[in-house]
């Protein structure tokens, strides 16, 4: 019972969220640098989530323990001798030996996808912001120079 409420609770905020997101591409709106923001802000959220995931991946915090519940042996020789791989932030890795990581195979590259487009969607709210502000500036020198000649 407990995962089907902690799957409500994460779902249904998760649909609400998308929903509030999915709107304005239906109605034609999302050409805003505040859809373009969010959208930014969404895939950072997901990145960190996705991060999260590939970091706590395996059954416990101990590698020698998580191995053994997937059912995998566990190579302590080879764990020695690559010994910064778990420890480093991208990408990620936890092996259990040669052949097996305990990281799911999406996790780097969502990681990668989620990060350039949170990057590409902060350009283009930017750059539409800009184009705004831009044409709501000539438009008010337009105005002010029509009301001079009249």
């Amino acid at each position: 019972m407990g995962v089907v409420t902690t799957g409500l609770c994460l779902v249904v905020p998760a649909l609400f969220v998308l929903w509030l997101w999915g709107r304005p591409l239906l109605t034609g709106r999302w050409k805003t640098p505040g859809w373009f923001a969010a959208t930014a802000g969404l895939s950072i959220v997901a990145t960190a989530v996705t991060w999260f995931v590939g970091v706590f991946a395996g059954s416990s915090m101990n590698s020698e323990e998580s191995c053994r519940q997937a059912g995998v042996s566990y190579d302590s020789a080879y764990r020695a001798a690559h010994w910064r791989e778990s420890s480093r932030w991208f990408p990620l890795h936890d092996r259990c030996n040669a052949t097996h990581d305990l990281v799911p195979a999406w996790v780097n590259p969502a990681l990668v996808l989620l990060s350039l487009l949170a990057v590409l969607c902060i350009g283009a709210a930017v750059r539409l912001a800009v184009v705004r502000h831009r044409t709501a500036r000539s438009r008010r020198r337009y105005a002010q120079l029509s009301n001079d000649v009249a």
